[in-house]
């Protein structure tokens, strides 16, 4: 469950006063909107939605091992987006020209840019709507292509900038496009649910 924080003696949080509190709170999840509402992760992932992560880090992690394309990120990297959010996926992937174009000093920190891929894996606590909601702000802040995966009904729905929505069941085969050359992945054969 996602909790809004109120801080009544300090308004907003700017990206250092953020790094600071999220330094000093280790087992909190930390996300911040583009108002400087806070919001706080107040639930552990269940042992199912851990798995189903895990192996999606694992299917992304071996393309970009063969293909050396990026960067594959889990689900405790924050990034500082445009809209002055700071937003954390359950899987990220930065495009390696993007990646070693990062200071260590933002490597070592939450950094300025949008990742170019994201999943949303929707948890049993999780609101469907608010985490299409989160979707369409991943996307207008610059992310070229998402997926948030509802294992609740089998179905993904994939965002890319300037199109529709689109959904597609487990069954079928998801591809990566021309963000995640070569990808593909049929969720049934990997995800328990």
């Amino acid at each position: 469950m996602i909790v809004p924080l109120n801080i009544p003696v300090h308004e907003f949080f700017n990206d250092e006063e953020l790094v600071a509190f999220s330094i000093a709170n280790p087992e909190l999840s930390v996300e911040r909107d583009e108002h400087g509402q806070l919001f706080i992760n107040m639930t552990p992932t269940f042992a199912l939605s851990s798995s189903n992560n895990s192996e999606l880090i694992t299917e992304l992690g071996i393309w970009n091992r063969k293909y050396k394309a990026g960067k594959v990120l889990e689900s405790n990297g924050g990034y500082f987006l445009p809209d002055s959010s700071m937003r954390v996926p359950d899987v990220a992937w930065i495009k390696l020209e993007r990646w070693n174009a990062l200071s260590t000093a933002e490597k070592k920190s939450f950094p300025h840019l949008a990742p170019d891929f994201i999943i949303e894996l929707k948890s049993e606590t999780d609101s469907l709507a608010d985490l299409q909601s989160k979707m369409d702000k991943w996307i207008k802040n610059g992310v070229k292509l998402a997926w948030l995966i509802c294992t609740d009904n089998q179905i993904t729905y994939i965002y890319e900038p300037g199109k529709e929505v689109v959904s597609v069941t487990f069954e079928e085969t998801l591809s990566g496009g021309a963000v995640l050359s070569e990808f593909s992945v049929r969720l049934s054969d990997i995800l328990e649910y």
